[in-house]
């Protein structure tokens, strides 16, 4: 019964950590997409984010710059384009005042993957031919007119180029826009700080009689679309306490308390969140194939109407993202088989992803803490191996009589004080930490480009002579052959393939992840040595009746 229990967990185990990413592989799956919100009624309960499906307003879109024609251009277009640039420990930040947007965010400490010239990850998409993007921070109306203005015109600037220090923690930049048919006006207000991701935003509108979106634009803060089973990609809102990360065939409108709106890949977050207890819809729309953007929508007010936000554009640190307070942490992804359903996964992922830089110290704490089951579990297996003659010769007397056969088992195991099932039990509550460590390993940024030794430069790479997968393999092996198994020769001989099975899937794997397995089965025969020489005592292995 235990070999076949054994195996069975082991099996499963594999299973449950590698079968998202072999079909991932393979091609024959993705990423389960979240269902698309129905159209609802915008709820007054505060239980969840209301979800109103509607058309679409005219997209506030970078337009192509006409060709040349008779028509004389109007005042809202005339002039040239000016830009703002706000440098920081931390960000580039590059404004333009035509239509008052963000045009580049380059985060300083983090660099492409390009081995020949690693620039600066830029957060901004670049703008291509035949598609229209919303960049960052434009003012989106119903009215398309109005919108083309407001999108084209030239906004005045105030405020210079800085460069942010100790000596000058902080940056003003403001940028106005009168509409010279309409007279309506628009003010956007940045403060920059030194040695922080955040940005404090006012939007102050005038004469206005419809409803205002305020749009983080296209894919701002999405690096790369990397499509997996770990590190969701798109928008998230976080609305009445309930995260939601799905993207709409359309356009989603949804009401609630609104903490924020956020476009994200695996490593990268671009989020924006009210600073004041005004009204505000989360607008979630997709605009192409892996093209969404986000915005918050703020109903028609009659006079002038002052809106202040915070913005943050950067890298999903845990403790970064936690220390805002304001659940941003959330986008974290762990997993899709665990987000949702296995709450204990995800309970201890949560505080292993915030010490998982120290990937080493990490490692070996926990192999010290599960210690007591993995003895528990060795000195189980053991006694079974101690005793499996006599419980063959049991199987072999009572072959044809099953039910007999239990009877007398269930008996041998309270003589002999041995428990079929207590060399697996232990290995099952380990599960839970396996499988998070695996989540975590694949797609925390703190191991992105992180070097270890020699030839292995990014720990969230795979090892380009894949040293530490054969390593890997070769004492996952060593493990397999000291560690005692009630298992029949022909048993053991399939389990063996398992560490050459292993090794191969694991030649595509972060380097990081690799690494850390490598530690663990090091760890792990280093105890089973300890444990079998020094801890428990010699028996002698009865000879079969």
């Amino acid at each position: 019964m235990e070999r076949r229990i054994i195996l069975f967990l082991v099996l499963s185990m594999a299973v449950i950590v590698l079968y998202p990413y072999l079909l991932e592989k393979m091609g024959f799956a993705r990423r389960p997409a979240s269902p698309t919100p129905r159209a609802v009624a915008p709820k007054k309960d505060g239980a969840g984010p209301a979800t109103v499906t509607a058309p679409a307003p005219p997209s506030a879109q970078i337009l192509p710059t006409p060709a040349p024609s008779g028509r004389m251009p109007t005042p809202a277009t005339e002039g040239r384009e000016q830009e703002v640039t706000v440098e920081t420990d931390l960000v580039k930040v590059v404004l333009s005042n035509r239509g008052g947007v963000i045009k580049r965010w380059e985060l300083k400490r983090y660099l492409t993957s390009d081995p020949r010239d690693p620039k600066p990850i830029q957060l901004v998409p670049s703008l291509a031919k035949d598609v229209s993007l919303t960049l960052p921070l434009t003012v989106q109306v119903p009215d398309a007119k109005l919108q083309e203005r407001l999108t084209r015109g030239l906004y005045a600037v105030s405020g210079k180029d800085a460069t942010l220090s100790a000596a000058q923690p902080a940056a003003d930049i403001a940028l106005s826009y009168k509409d010279p048919e309409t007279g309506m006006q628009v003010s956007k207000r940045l403060t920059f700080h030194h040695g922080s991701y955040l940005v404090d935003l006012t939007l102050e509108t005038t004469g206005v009689s419809s409803s205002t979106t305020l749009s983080l634009g296209t894919n701002f803060g999405i690096h790369e679309w990397q499509e997996g089973f770990v590190g969701f990609i798109g928008p998230a809102t976080f609305i009445n306490g309930k995260l939601a990360k799905d993207t709409p065939e359309k356009e989603d409108l949804r009401a609630g308390q609104v903490t924020w709106v956020a476009l994200q890949d695996k490593y990268f977050l671009a989020a924006l969140f009210p600073a004041d207890p005004g009204t505000r819809i989360a607008v979630v729309r997709k605009e192409g194939e892996k093209l969404v953007s986000v915005g918050l929508r703020i109903p028609a007010t009659a006079g002038a109407l002052l809106s202040r936000y915070r913005l943050f554009v950067g890298p999903k640190e845990y403790d970064t993202l936690a220390a805002l307070k304001l659940e941003l942490e959330e986008t974290i992804d762990f997993g899709w088989f665990i987000y949702g359903s296995w709450s204990i996964v995800r309970a201890v992922a949560k505080p292993l992803f915030y010490a998982i830089r120290y990937l080493h110290e990490i490692t070996l704490f926990i192999k010290l803490l599960l210690a007591p089951l993995a003895y528990k579990s060795y000195k189980s297996m053991k006694a079974m191996a101690a005793v499996q003659p006599e419980m063959m010769a049991l199987q072999k007397k009572y072959a044809d009589d099953r039910e007999r056969l239990n009877k007398e088992l269930m008996k041998f195991y309270k003589e002999r004080k041995v428990n079929p099932v207590g060399g697996c039990l232990p290995m099952f509550i380990q599960i839970p930490v396996f499988v998070a460590l695996f989540n975590i390993l694949y797609m925390t940024i703190e191991l992105r480009q992180a070097p270890f030794i020699l030839w292995v430069k990014d720990l969230s790479a795979q090892d380009p002579y894949y040293v530490l997968p054969i390593l890997m393999g070769v004492t996952m092996f060593i493990q397999q052959k000291i560690q005692p198994t009630t298992m029949d020769p022909k048993q053991a001989q399939i389990m063996l393939l398992l560490p050459v099975f292993l090794t191969f899937l694991f030649i595509s794997f972060p380097a990081g992840l690799v690494l850390y397995w490598l530690t663990n089965n090091v760890l792990t025969i280093a105890q089973q040595v300890i444990t079998d020489r020094y801890l428990l005592p010699r028996t002698s292995v009865p000879a079969p009746q």
